[in-house]
């Protein structure tokens, strides 16, 4: 029912314009037209559901956010959209894997995506000043949602929800207000907008933050699980003075943002419970904009906030500021016009002589657009509320989380790591064995955690391999996972072939691994077990099924690892050695550096060990860092009597200059004095004030803006002119990068580097 609300405020404009005689009609409100802006019988009917949908309310909220949003998305096209970038994702003749939600999606020669940029931006530029709005609107949702569908990878929440709102306000009449096109259209300016144009954003906005809720109540999240490396974030060490960090994690991120996500919508839509909202909602959203790299998502959510006040509160707002401002601010008066979009109560007498028998209302005429405007309100809600929750249809999606992350609204519930990925690929006509560095091909990582996009990858695969003299490759994958802090275990079986495997969106994957989920209670012990060890002992707990093994080589730089076994049965094979030893729960074994082993599941149940271990070279390094760092100290406050040999010289010379680089021959010194103008470096930053640091984003943001707008140049010219020399070209990219040429190795070579037969 949120999004069917219409304020006070509103219901008194609508009521000023339906009467234009303006004659004295006493109205007696209920309760619950005073709390929720309509009247139940406004529900009883079709005809009074449309009237209530079209009813007439004030554009200038709608207007301003219009504004708000073009602008944000002008902003997000040059980042998050990757227009400064665009050259090294679409590059000409580039082997690169692509993941589009439908595999006839495919990206246009690298110029054309500049085109398809450019169409993008002046889109958004076209809504953000309402000018040629209609044009606008379909410029901006057809080349975006060409991107969003060409890349799987990219997908998250908050792209989705810009698609979404650039297609509702395609149908919308947000140019009413403070819009070039009401300067060229009188007839339009400042004129009413029918209520479903709110109902649809409001009921979007608060979809997003109670679904949003309602998937956070995952047993993970509400027990912790899923953010807590969030709690050590300087942005938390208020709630750290009166709160342990345990409890920062689960009451302040977890629980505060789950009751945050299920109220925050009821809370902006009642008058009373608004400032409140206001306050948490920008509070939240700020520190997320700090957390997370999420674009611009933090301030089109909060410039989305003012959607559930009155609708003219514009007006009242901007009649504060000096009259002669007035000029390029929104409008304040008059009272907006009369609208075809809406739907007004038309009054008429009963009797000759109005002073004795009062005016009634005569139920409004309804068009054929106010019932297609009701019908699109009815079924894109309800589409809204079903698609999070169809995930029993596209069960092809599936893995260990339901659906592609993007459209479930199940922000940050799930988190992962990754701690082992092989691909394996087998020479079909030679039996040939050899594997590929995880990533060959491709320019994201997420495809590790899909189904659909592995198939995608090692067709893809199957595709590029031929060409390095692999004919007809069986590809392997076999990927280790860990998600919200659980044992790291297998996601996909890594028996199969997944050139040949079947899959289809409507199917689960037959070749998906369980989540052992019998198995989180032992995230407790986790803890209590990382909590015995010291600083310098690292340790990772896998769990894996019968009849699996895991090969594992331990880097010569691990030179202390042995293995524990915590439930079910392990046979370790030693491969050099040719040996093989029986672990029962309990018992441990040492395994040596720089050699690889396997560790077979041989029980009936699922085993459980972890690898415990100390990296005795890093250890090492420390060490010498520390002795180096007394040794600078003493030659600082002078108690050092003994002279330093030349290899220990540049530790005085790093002192006297500290903003130029010191050559030294000792490889250990180089590093130190290399760590330390590392750490003297983020020290500044920290400490930099607010000038400094607003100065640094500023130029940031010009760099990339600046690249982004001189590329697109460079592509516009050769779409119309056509290539220059190489040389030229050369020139030009290396200005927009604001560096000298630099020569490149072929990217072919590169790629043949990472193809490594056995």
């Amino acid at each position: 029912l949120g999004a069917l609300v219409s304020r006070d405020g509103e219901e008194q404009a609508a009521k000023k314009d339906t009467d234009p005689k303006n004659l004295d009609m006493p109205q007696t409100k209920s309760k619950m037209e005073k709390l929720f802006g309509f009247r139940k019988e406004d529900l009883t009917s079709w005809h009074s559901l449309v009237s209530l949908l079209n009813r007439p309310t004030d554009p200038a909220s709608l207007g301003i956010f219009r504004c708000l949003f073009g602008l944000l998305m002008v902003i997000d096209i040059t980042q998050e959209r990757g227009l400064s970038h665009l050259d090294y994702k679409y590059l000409d003749g580039a082997p690169v894997c692509r993941f589009p939600l439908f595999n006839v999606v495919q990206p246009l020669p690298m110029d054309w995506m500049y085109l398809v940029y450019v169409v993008m931006f002046f889109g958004a530029l076209g809504i953000m000043l309402g000018c040629f709005y209609r044009l606008s609107c379909l410029m901006f949702i057809s080349t975006y949602w060409y991107i969003f569908l060409l890349d799987k990878t990219a997908w998250n929440n908050h792209s989705y929800l810009y698609g979404l709102i650039g297609f509702q306000l395609t149908f919308m009449d947000a140019n009413r207000y403070w819009s070039i096109d009401g300067l060229r259209r009188p007839s339009i300016r400042n004129a009413h907008v029918p209520l479903w144009n709110y109902t649809l954003l409001r009921t979007q906005i608060f979809i997003v933050y109670f679904l949003a809720g309602l998937k956070k109540l995952d047993a993970d999240w509400v027990e912790g699980y899923s953010m807590s490396y969030l709690a050590h974030h300087w942005l938390f060490d208020p709630f750290k003075v009166i709160l342990p960090v345990e409890l920062v994690n689960l009451l302040v991120v977890h629980g505060g943002g789950l009751i945050l996500d299920l109220t925050a919508g009821y809370l902006l839509f009642f008058d009373a419970t608004r400032p409140y909202a206001f306050f948490f909602v920008s509070y939240f959203h700020c520190m997320n904009s700090q957390l997370f790299s999420i674009g611009m998502f933090s301030y089109t959510m909060m410039a989305s906030s003012p959607l559930f006040c009155y609708t003219d509160w514009p007006r009242r707002f901007f009649a504060r500021f000096p009259a002669f401002l007035r000029a390029v601010l929104p409008l304040t008066s008059p009272d907006p016009q009369p609208s075809t979009s809406c739907v007004y109560n038309e009054i008429q007498s009963t009797s000759t002589n109005p002073q004795e028998t009062p005016p009634v209302a005569k139920a409004p005429r309804l068009k054929l657009k106010h019932k297609l405007a009701a019908i699109f309100t009815i079924l894109y809600i309800t589409e809204q509320l079903f698609l999070p929750y169809s995930h029993f249809i596209t069960q092809g999606y599936n893995n260990w989380t339901n659906g592609l992350y993007g459209y479930s609204w199940d922000m940050m519930v799930h988190s992962r790591s990754h701690q082992h990925v092989k691909i394996t690929y087998k020479d079909g006509k030679t039996g040939e064995i050899g594997y590929l560095n995880p990533g060959v091909f491709t320019q994201s990582r997420r495809w590790k955690d899909h189904g659909d996009m592995l198939k995608q990858y090692a067709t893809c695969l199957n595709h590029f391999l031929p060409r390095y003299n692999i004919s007809d490759p069986e590809i392997y994958f076999d990927i280790w996972v860990s998600i919200n802090e659980r044992f790291q275990q297998r996601i996909f079986d890594p028996r199969v072939d997944v050139v040949k495997v079947d899959w289809s969106p409507f199917r689960p994957n037959t070749w998906l691994m369980p989540l052992l989920v019998d198995l989180s209670p032992w995230r407790t012990k986790f803890q209590e077990i990382e909590g015995s060890l010291d600083n310098q002992t690292e340790i990772v707990f896998i769990a894996d099924f019968p009849g699996l093994h895991l090969e594992n080589f331990v880097s010569e730089d691990l030179g202390n690892t042995s293995i524990s076994v915590l439930q079910g049965q392990v046979n370790v094979e030693i491969v050099e050695e040719k040996k093989n030893y029986t672990l029962q729960p309990g018992e441990q074994m040492k395994v040596s550096a720089g050699a690889y082993h396997k560790v077979y599941t041989v029980s009936e149940v699922p085993s459980c060990y972890m690898y415990i271990y100390v990296n005795t070279t890093e250890t090492a390094l420390q060490e010498n860092f520390t002795k180096l760092h007394d040794l600078q100290e003493r030659v600082r406050n002078g108690t050092e009597t003994e002279p330093l040999p030349p290899q220990l010289q540049p530790l005085i010379a790093a002192d006297g200059d500290e903003g130029s680089e010191v050559n030294a021959t000792d490889p250990i010194v180089q590093l130190f004095l290399k760590r330390q103008r590392r750490m003297k470096e983020v020290k500044k930053r920290r400490e930099a004030g607010a000038l400094e640091r607003l100065e640094r984003f500023a130029v940031k943001k010009y760099s990339t803006m600046r690249r982004g707008f001189l590329m697109t140049a460079i592509a516009m010219r050769n779409l119309v002119v056509g290539l220059p020399s190489l040389e030229q070209l050369t020139r030009e990219v290396a200005f927009a990068n604001m560096k000298e040429p630099q020569t490149e190795a072929n990217q072919d070579e590169r790629v043949k580097d990472e193809v490594e037969h056995c």
